[in-house]
């Protein structure tokens, strides 16, 4: 879709309403330039990932390893328990979670947490069924995979899931852990894209493994990769933070390198320069950049009918940015498109149901973090 020209519409929020019924809104100030009215419709402690039950009701993770089952109308909360132990220190804690395909009969759910473990700390892989009811609960977990190596260090996990259109795969992310070198270390599973089967076996390009890579590598030359999302054609997108400049929009393709820490279009937070991915033509290049940069959390493709004229195009949610960030999408190419102020860190984004576009307040700076629902004005 190419980029669309829209009147700057003005809109009230409403204080949000927490999960508590009964609470009344409070007006708000107006807020303009917006294509969309915003809802807040409940409150998190530094929430990371949600995702939809058929149903319409929510599951929502939260870094200090909580996880949330909201109803569909936001008004009540109810704690999942059997959540593995996490450790949150840092940008580590409970992360992602991903209802299985086949969730409608085997009513398992996928999702990720950062542990302490021999070597250091790294991300895990994990499923389990939702038992549902009046003690909604995580039984039968079961671990699928884990990073490798652990080191030391509370940084770039990254650990965001999508499920492959085959039906037989999922793919997951690894970040470097700050420790830059381990995204080109054909052994190491940090700085990189992963594919496995939905039992967390490797199942990485035939072309790396041949050549020596860790069995799951699908692409490699990442750094902190927090958004992964698969569009209708079958194309695999994925974001992901630069250094000091340079977060990043990937085309990701099998065993593709994608440069870093030789090349990005940012540099080090210490001043040193990172050569351009115009310099070394064989790294796969960024289909978009940012410099200044938005700090991406969350990623979807676009697929509903609130906002037929968005359909395939990514949304992003910026933290440092405190936005949210529209990518024009036309095929396998890829462009700017808006970037709406939010007055908040956003860490998530998610499609509802009827197509309506949800995101999550980051809220770990102090702060509770909302979840907003955004409709068509």
């Amino acid at each position: 879709m190419r980029p669309l020209s829209i009147a700057a519409l003005s809109l009230t929020l409403f204080a949000c309403t927490g999960a508590s019924p009964g609470n009344a809104p409070e007006p708000a100030a107006e807020a303009s330039g917006l294509p969309f009215k915003v809802t807040p419709v409940a409150d998190f402690d530094a929430p990371w990932a949600m995702t939809f039950l058929p149903d319409g009701r929510m599951l929502v993770t939260e870094k200090a390893g909580q996880l949330v089952l909201l109803s569909a109308d936001g008004k009540t909360k109810t704690m999942v328990s059997g959540v593995p132990t996490v450790d949150s220190a840092g940008q580590g804690g409970f992360m992602d979670v991903v209802l299985a395909p086949d969730f409608a009969t085997s009513k398992r759910v996928y999702f990720s947490f950062s542990e302490s473990g021999a070597g250091g700390k790294g991300v895990v892989l994990a499923r389990a069924m939702l038992s549902d009811g009046d003690a909604p609960a995580l039984t039968g977990v079961e671990r699928l995979f884990q990073a490798t190596p652990y080191v030391e260090g509370n940084g770039h996990y990254s650990g965001r899931i999508a499920f492959a259109p085959d039906g037989k795969h999922l793919f997951f992310t690894n970040g470097e852990r700050q420790k830059f070198d381990p995204a080109q270390d054909p052994k190491a599973t940090l700085g990189k894209v992963l594919r496995l089967t939905l039992d967390g076996k490797p199942a990485g390009d035939p072309g790396l493994t041949a050549k020596g890579f860790h069995p799951a590598v699908w692409s490699y030359g990442h750094r902190n990769l927090l958004g992964i999302a698969f569009d209708k054609a079958g194309n695999l997108w994925e974001q992901e933070m630069g250094p000091k400049g340079g977060d990043e929009v990937n085309l990701v393709l099998p065993g593709r390198n994608y440069g870093y820490p030789i090349v990005s279009d940012g540099d080090h937070y210490d001043g040193r320069d990172i050569p351009d991915h115009s310099t070394r033509p064989e790294f796969e290049a960024p289909k978009v950049s940012w410099n200044p940069v938005i700090s991406p959390g969350g990623l979807i493709v676009y697929s509903g009918k609130m906002f037929p004229q968005w359909a395939g195009d990514l949304f992003i949610g910026g933290l440092s940015s405190q936005a949210l960030v529209r990518v024009d999408v036309d095929g396998t190419t890829a462009a700017k498109g808006d970037q709406w102020p939010m007055g908040a860190r956003i860490r998530e984004v998610e499609e509802g149901p009827d197509g309506a576009i949800w995101v999550l307040e980051d809220g770990g700076r102090g702060s509770e973090g909302r979840l907003l629902k955004l409709t068509r004005e």
